[in-house]
């Protein structure tokens, strides 16, 4: 109401792959079961297609974005956040991208003077959907 803006939600997203859960938060990129966080079963599912990049593969390239691009402490609530992630990883697996009213939402928001308003107490929070696992590859292991 204060944005001036409707807002259909407020999007936490993930992406499912060889049947795991991998999203990304301030305590950086975990995993889970498939609707195993304690946000539980999603709203909506967007299906982004198939990947043919092998589970070893996609392993290695998500250890290497864990120590880069999606440390913990490069999370941020409007510009490096789960969507960011989501929206990297569809593409490195489906050359797919997220849906725009899900990147779009936090600039959008920041728009308003509402947004601007709330601006430095929003950058203050940090997020980590519970219930994952924090993802790491020791010895080929995840």
């Amino acid at each position: 109401l204060h944005t001036g803006k409707q807002l259909d939600g407020i999007w936490h997203t993930s992406i499912i792959v060889h049947k795991d859960e991998f999203f990304y938060g301030s305590g950086g990129i975990s995993s889970c079961a498939p609707g195993g966080t304690l946000l539980g079963p999603p709203d909506t599912v967007v299906d982004l297609g198939n990947t043919e990049v092998t589970e070893e593969i996609f392993l290695e390239y998500l250890s290497s974005l864990g120590e880069s691009m999606f440390r913990g402490e490069s999370y941020n609530l409007f510009e490096h956040n789960c969507n960011t992630f989501s929206n990297e990883v569809a593409q490195f697996l489906t050359g797919k991208k997220i849906p725009s009213y899900i990147t779009d939402l936090p600039s959008e928001v920041l728009a308003t003077p509402f947004g601007q308003a709330l601006r430095p107490l929003l950058d203050s929070i940090q997020i980590q959907p519970p219930g994952g696992n924090t993802f790491s590859r020791h010895n080929g292991q995840s």
